[in-house]
């Protein structure tokens, strides 16, 4: 059986339709106080990016509820954390600045989404306060925002994420042992047993 691909705009709006009147009208440019709770209240969002040559990266970032720093209606700051050093979202802002961020709460299925331009910053007066278990954080993701929107819930609702009856985590072996796996690595299945073991959450900060 031939692929049918869409290849125009005009395609993908005959089989999809017209966007509905409060999904085109709901973006902002500035930050309504119920965004700000939001930000307040969440622990976690994706990050995407894109380089000059349009390779795209997406990447997680977490931390206690509110670790998103605002700094004014229009400029948001994420703090960065001691990861495995790939950096490769920040490779692609350093030559492209646009980003695309989704911010969860926890049982919530409504995000918030934001877009806008961003830059790495390495030193700045409101590092003081996003310490956390004395961490100081030695980068953060400055973003300008130029759209800003809650989005809904339907794929939330459709792959029930946050209903733990639907939860597999063992459908899966250990991730040390997907990395072994996977990867080509010099360490022993044991050895990286033990490093994605109980010492793993020691080096979070």
């Amino acid at each position: 059986m031939s692929w049918a691909e869409i290849e125009s705009e005009t395609e993908l709006r005959e089989l999809l339709g017209e966007v509905m009147p409060r999904a085109a009208f709901k973006e902002r440019a500035r930050l309504h106080q119920r965004d700000r709770e939001w930000l307040a209240a969440s622990p976690f969002c994706l990050i995407a990016t894109s380089s000059a040559d349009g390779t795209c990266d997406v990447s997680p970032k977490g931390d206690p509820a509110g670790f998103v720093h605002v700094i004014d209606d229009t400029t948001i700051a994420i703090p960065d954390r001691p990861g495995n050093r790939r950096a490769d979202g920040f490779l692609n802002i350093l030559k492209n600045p646009h980003v695309g961020l989704i911010f969860l709460i926890p049982g919530r299925n409504e995000t918030l989404r934001i877009n806008g331009r961003a830059r790495l910053v390495r030193e700045a007066p409101f590092f003081d306060e996003m310490i956390v278990k004395h961490h100081r954080p030695h980068l953060a993701l400055v973003v300008e925002i130029e759209q800003i929107f809650f989005h809904c819930a339907k794929a939330f609702m459709r792959s029930a994420l946050w209903k733990p009856d639907q939860w597999q985590p063992d459908v899966l072996p250990s991730h040390a042992t997907l990395v072994k796996e996977v990867q080509a690595v010099e360490e022993t299945l044991e050895q990286l047993e033990a490093y994605y073991g109980e010492t793993y959450a020691k080096k979070l900060y």
